[in-house]
């Protein structure tokens, strides 16, 4: 599917609630007891027809499909709530690749974001708020921010034998390398985009 025929069809969506969707088409929300934390892209991607996916690919071969949740402030303003995760660190494939090549552009360069408002935990009513589209045009300062985290990731692993244990979510102004799962002890790291990248792209 072509990338303005997804966003012309998820616009269509603008304003529904998140969990008729859910029921309609077949995503579980809870699983085993906790939380399925991907249940609300997986709404987006069922109603596009698109397989579940979780590749380091983009999810539509040039694009990539994502989704953040907005919050309401106690001043009755919508900000970010969370960062966004975009790709797991494979130590390996970063020591090979520049950001030129890198899975991080891949799933950045183009992609459709679906922006959903949330309440106070997962059972309270969400609703679909916008679609936008991003693209990470290789001349911009956000370009060249992203590229220069993803370079720090980079020299850490490719200068230190255990670099892969000193990546923190301290590091990088825009793109944070931290933990992915449950825990500190957790051994898998994500690239995640911080809120304050998001909140621009959102205008917030």
């Amino acid at each position: 599917m072509e990338r303005k025929e997804a966003v012309e069809k998820l616009k269509k969506l603008i304003g529904k609630e998140m969990h008729d969707l859910a029921r309609q088409y077949g995503v579980a929300i809870y699983k085993n007891g906790k939380v399925n934390k991907g249940w609300a892209g997986h709404v987006f991607e069922r109603y596009l027809e698109l397989p579940l996916n979780s590749a380091q690919s983009p999810n539509f071969g040039s694009w990539e499909l994502k989704t953040i949740p907005l919050k309401k402030l106690k001043s009755g303003k919508w900000t970010v709530k969370e960062t966004m995760a975009v790709t797991m660190i494979d130590p390996i494939n970063i020591m090979q690749k520049e950001f030129k090549d890198s899975h991080l552009l891949a799933k950045l360069k183009k992609a459709v974001i679906v922006v959903r408002t949330v309440g106070k935990n997962v059972d309270e009513p969400s609703y679909v708020h916008s679609v936008i589209e991003f693209d990470l045009d290789e001349n911009s300062e956000i370009y060249k921010t992203i590229e220069n985290d993803y370079n720090i990731v980079r020299n850490i692993l490719l200068n230190n034998e255990k670099g892969f244990e000193l990546l923190t979510g301290k590091m990088g102004k825009y793109i944070q390398p931290r933990t992915k799962g449950r825990g500190h002890g957790s051994r898998t790291r994500a690239f995640y985009v911080r809120t304050s990248l998001l909140k621009q792209l959102l205008n917030l």
